[in-house]
């Protein structure tokens, strides 16, 4: 039986729409298909139809993929969701209320964090690249953002990334925007539900400036640990010795 992916999905802008393939009736676009693979589907009103790239799915579909089958999914204008073989995912009213803040999960390189106004990533020094610790703990203001990339983490590669306009240039696990997923990390329950409430803050964004939140002073064992890895980088020729006294120093200033 395929697995049910989640309560909750992304959606980045909804258009009316007047068209369903069995019969026509008032819809409400949700987005179109951007890749498949293999028996990719949409299940309305008890009849299924397959999707091909550039096919419409609505509010009201149940989207899913049969075995070593692979679907990517546009919604709105700037969101996208990549479903693996046997998943399923229904398109519904809960994907366009997203959940209230504070919100935050484990990935597998760090914590995310987001409070209404700022999404917060601090790297874990067990999980996260050298290009990351180099890059420091991650602050971005909603103001910042123009949308979320989320890739289930039941796909090789799962990850939540902050879109700022530029298209990603760098891997997920060597880009500080991007944290990544793994085995027990980023649950779809958890991570999906907050790239919905990032998503919601991008859209509902008002035109005066963003405040940011204060940031907490750190606890100092933690500082500790930090420079204690980011020292193991610098030993092992990862970092070099103005990043390394620059990063140091950086972690002082937070005590």
């Amino acid at each position: 039986m395929p697995r049910r992916v989640a309560r909750r999905a992304l959606l980045g802008g909804l258009t009316a729409a007047c068209f369903a393939p069995s019969a026509v009736h008032a819809a409400e676009a949700a987005g179109a298909v951007e890749t498949s693979r293999g028996d990719c589907y949409a299940e309305a009103a008890a009849r299924r139809r397959a999707l091909a790239p550039a096919a419409e799915v609505f509010i009201g579909d149940a989207v899913g993929t049969g075995a070593q089958s692979a679907l990517g999914l546009r919604l709105g204008s700037v969101t996208r969701v990549k479903l693996g073989a046997e998943t399923r995912l229904r398109i519904d009213r809960f994907l366009v209320d997203a959940p209230e803040g504070p919100l935050s999960f484990k990935a597998y390189d760090g914590k995310a964090s987001f409070d209404g106004r700022t999404v917060r990533f601090r790297w874990f020094w067990t999980g996260a690249s050298s290009a990351k610790w180099k890059a420091g703990d991650q602050s971005f203001a909603v103001s910042e953002l123009t949308g979320v990339e989320w890739r289930s983490p039941e796909l090789f590669e799962g990850h939540l990334r902050l879109l700022r306009g530029e298209p990603a240039a760098a891997p997920a696990d060597q880009d500080p925007a991007t944290v990544v997923f793994g085995l027990g990390y980023g649950p779809v329950h958890e991570s999906l539900p907050f790239a919905a409430a990032v998503l919601a803050a991008v859209r509902n964004r008002g035109p005066a400036a963003m405040v940011p939140a204060s940031v907490p002073r750190r606890d100092p064992s933690d500082i500790a640990e930090r420079i204690r890895h980011l020292g193991e980088l610098h030993r092992a020729g990862l970092v070099t010795d103005e990043e390394f006294s620059v990063k140091k120093a950086e972690l002082l200033s937070e005590l």
